[in-house]
């Protein structure tokens, strides 16, 4: 084996990179390796969002734009409710092209 290649074997209880064990404040505070959507989504809970969404395969609804307020965000999806119409949607993370807010948003 090249030594200057193979540093030292991994071992399966050796981690590999340093990592910040501090827990974050949970209601506005996530450390970089956290700011995946859903966690975005979920500190911002409670607010008025307009989430675009695209379905590549659908022939009626090409394109389509959800308007509520941000009630769960899970890692596969989003539940807004429209207190206007009463309807309540729960979107597929896979079809979100982006999400669109009229305040500042919580992100840190």
């Amino acid at each position: 084996m090249n030594g200057s290649y193979y540093k030292s074997p991994l071992f399966p209880n050796e981690p590999i990179y340093e990592r910040d064990t501090t827990p974050p404040n949970q209601m506005n505070d996530l450390p970089m390796e956290q700011s995946y959507i859903e966690n975005i989504l979920r500190l911002n809970k409670g607010r008025k969002a307009t989430v675009y969404v695209s379905f590549p395969d659908s022939l009626n609804w090409k394109d389509k734009i959800f308007t509520g307020i941000i009630e769960q965000a899970g890692r596969d999806h989003i539940i807004l409710s429209d207190p206007e119409t009463g309807k309540w949607y729960m979107i597929l993370m896979i079809y979100l092209d982006y999400v669109e807010f009229n305040e500042k948003i919580n992100y840190k």
